[in-house]
């Protein structure tokens, strides 16, 4: 009852309620930002992630280099066929597609574009994670054998659409007595996909696999093996397996060596950025000190008539202690309920901000995904909050503790 009664006073008879509104919206907004931080944080690994296991391959199998049958050096996988067949036998591998792989130059109507070209059969294209739900989508995919599929990225830079006919031009084509003379062809643009990412979707192009084995003169094989499995998360598990699996003379990349770098990165960035944070955070908290110090000495002659009544020590300390976690947990509470807020409905907050500022906020070209994602994560909250509370109530005992403290004879000396 005293706790809140002197929570309740005005500067005028001794209370500090500018001082408590100050500290109840410092630690509201710094609760506010830590939690929208780190939902941010949480919602871009997971979509990178996401992005990076359904358009990638968990593991890739290469070959390593051999003499093949014509007594030319070769990293053709010639046995595919059955070395799919042993590695699908292996627990937990969800899907393997031969794949054969070119990178040459797309041209259209005197506009060009680098192009990362993959031959595969239409029942691994539809099989493939990002395929099954694709961000955007535009053609069909069923008329797969007819022609080609394109990135978005790469439409928009040809200025392609479904039904245009794009032409293919490779280095590596027809040899001849004179040398090798490039490989120009052309091929009509039957699916148009977005995968999520836009580095993806600027250079990807899938290609029938028999039409990109004659194309890129791997008519005995293919370039690799696309394997994915049901836990990403463990991939080391499955490293030994697929080497026995595939026999001699292979080679595995997982999607962590691939992306392994940028993820580190990640980690490092997600933990300065809560430490700093968490700074933050103190430094509201901080203001409860300040008010709750003001307030003991406004309150030092009601302390005094307190004390010499027969009010105890804890008693004066649990007053004041209840004054300044009253403020943090309220301040927590609130920002709890702004952060969680953000993080639920940022799509048309995004949308808003995007609107003032004309545009233009978000590159995808930097941050290879398209939209400011969010996750909520019940951890991400639970920290944000006990590190408030925690904070709050550390930095109340000491004001709290000096009004305990404090000597009736000398709070009434001039009263």
């Amino acid at each position: 009852m005293i706790a809140w009664r002197y929570l309740r006073s005005r500067r005028a008879d001794g209370g500090v309620s500018v001082m408590t509104w100050i500290s109840l919206i410092g630690i509201a907004l710094a609760v506010f930002a830590l939690i929208a931080t780190l939902s941010v944080r949480s919602g871009f690994r997971t979509q990178f992630v996401d992005t990076i296991l359904g358009a990638n391959a968990h593991v890739t199998v290469y070959s390593t280099q051999r003499t093949n049958a014509n007594g030319q050096q070769s990293r053709l996988i010639e046995n595919y066929a059955a070395m799919a067949d042993d590695i699908r036998a292996i627990k937990g591998v969800s899907r393997v597609a031969p794949l054969v792989r070119g990178q040459i130059l797309a041209t259209m109507r005197n506009r060009n574009s680098g192009v990362d070209v993959i031959g595969i059969t239409l029942e691994n294209l539809k099989s493939l994670p990002g395929m099954q739900d694709p961000e955007r989508a535009l053609g069909d995919l069923t008329r797969f054998d007819e022609g080609i599929a394109i990135g978005m990225g790469v439409a928009r830079e040809l200025g392609a659409s479904v039904g245009d006919r794009i032409r293919l031009i490779s280095p590596d084509g027809v040899k001849t007595a004179f040398g090798t003379s490039p490989r120009v062809k052309s091929y009509e643009v039957v699916y148009i996909f977005s995968l999520g990412r836009y580095d993806i979707d600027r250079v990807r192009v899938y290609m029938p696999f028999a039409e990109a084995q004659s194309y890129f003169n791997r008519e005995t094989g293919a370039d690799e093996l696309e394997v994915m499995v049901q836990d990403p998360d463990a991939i080391a598990d499955y490293t030994l397996p697929l080497l026995r699996a595939g026999g001699d003379g292979i080679l595995l990349w997982t999607w962590k060596d691939a992306s392994g770098a940028f993820l580190r990165a990640l980690d490092v960035e997600d933990n300065v950025m809560f430490i700093i944070l968490s700074i933050l955070v103190l430094i509201a908290t901080m203001n409860i000190v300040s008010g709750l110090i003001m307030l003991v000495k406004n309150k030092g002659r009601d302390i005094g008539i307190l004390r010499t009544m027969g009010l105890s020590e804890g008693s004066i300390l649990r007053v004041f202690f209840i004054c300044g976690a009253s403020i943090g947990v309220i301040g927590t509470i609130t920002g709890t309920i702004l952060g969680c807020l953000f993080a639920i409905y940022i799509d048309p907050i995004f949308s808003f901000v995007n609107a003032v500022s004309g545009g233009g906020v978000w590159d995808p070209a930097i941050r290879g995904i398209y939209q400011l994602p969010a996750e909520l994560r019940l951890g991400d909250v639970l920290s944000a909050v006990s590190l408030s509370l925690i904070l709050s109530f550390v930095v109340t005992i000491f004001p709290a503790r000096r009004a305990a403290r404090m000597n009736p004879v000398e709070a009434l000396r001039y009263e």
